[in-house]
């Protein structure tokens, strides 16, 4: 339902965008093409028509908004959503104020053993020059 809706958005915004271009703003855009008044379609009944056509697609466009926020699907999470939701609860408040050890660190006093018998992993020669 909601991917009809959002069809139907974008049709009414280019059948209101054609209507709006197609006006002129001192009264003679489409309008002025007919000349003669005895025509059924006339100037005045152009210019009544293109306004009442823009007022209702408008209002078409408002109704569809309003209907297609009700119609957004909740319950699918996206990959992508996840994302940004486990970014959103993991993420470091900046105002937080950062807790710091009251006690110094245990020392070790015990070094560690070495081992003088070692020889270098390159020493090959038996008289032990380098």
């Amino acid at each position: 339902m909601y991917i009809l809706i959002t069809v139907l958005l974008f049709i009414v915004c280019i059948l209101l965008v054609l209507i709006v271009l197609v006006q002129n703003s001192k009264g003679g855009g489409l309008a002025s093409n007919f000349q003669s008044s005895g025509q059924v379609m006339g100037v005045r009944k152009t210019t009544d028509f293109l306004e009442k056509g823009t007022w209702v697609l408008a209002g078409a466009l408002l109704f569809l908004s309003v209907v297609g926020a009700g119609f957004i699907p909740r319950d699918e999470i996206d990959a992508n959503q996840s994302r940004v939701q486990d970014q959103i609860e993991t993420a470091v408040d900046p105002t937080q104020v950062p807790t710091f050890p009251t006690a110094p660190p245990a020392t070790n006093d015990a070094t560690p053993a070495t081992n003088n018998n070692a020889t270098p992993a390159n020493n090959n020669d038996e008289d032990g020059e380098n």
